[in-house]
């Protein structure tokens, strides 16, 4: 998508607008997914994984594959490695048409998205630390993905301009997390009291 996106918009415009459209109803979906426990027996990714591979209900140390009745099966280690590879692929599937709406220099598309998947290890140890500091971090993520994707979907009728758009992402993310912070104690009274 790097390499195929910048010349894919050149060649046929209304390419944006696919874009645009899957970040606004990501975004959609990720806000009626914010605050919710995720259901793991109804990941799609999770069924397809089930149904392609034979699948142990029990981990064998550290192994991807055990033996079972005679038959070689995943372990459920082999899947947690396919999903968190599968979440990379969504991750990409999302930043790319998003730095799209910025910019379609290829080099820039290339580097933000290499520095922003190295840098997504790294930051998942640190934002599960404090995920339930930033409870509401979801729902500014949501906003944003909404953002962008209008702002795409509506560049044939007005442009915003780039530092509007980074104001306004900087601007829902200050006020989810200085919300988030405002919030998290009367949430946690209200745990310890019932």
């Amino acid at each position: 998508m790097i390499l195929l996106g910048p010349w894919l918009i050149s060649e046929f415009h209304w390419v944006l607008y696919v874009f645009g459209a899957f970040l606004l109803l990501t975004g959609i979906k990720m806000w009626w997914a914010a605050g919710q426990e995720p259901d793991l027996e109804s990941n799609p990714a999770l069924k397809l994984l089930r149904r392609i591979l034979p699948v142990s209900k029990n981990f064998d140390g550290e192994k991807f594959f055990t033996i079972e009745r005679g038959k070689r099966i995943a372990t459920p280690l082999l899947l947690v490695i396919a999903l968190v590879g599968m979440t990379d692929v969504i991750f990409a599937v999302d930043s790319i048409p998003a730095i799209f709406a910025i910019t379609t220099d290829p080099f820039i598309v290339l580097t933000s998205n290499i520095f922003a998947i190295l840098g997504l290890r790294a930051m998942y140890f640190l934002l599960a630390a404090v995920a339930t500091k930033f409870h509401l971090l979801s729902y500014g993520l949501a906003v944003i993905l909404v953002f962008i994707g209008t702002k795409m979907l509506l560049i044939d009728v007005y442009k915003i301009p780039v530092l509007v758009s980074l104001g306004v992402v900087i601007a829902v993310l200050a006020i989810t997390m200085v919300w988030s912070l405002k919030t998290a104690p009367r949430i946690k009274r209200a745990t310890g009291d019932s």
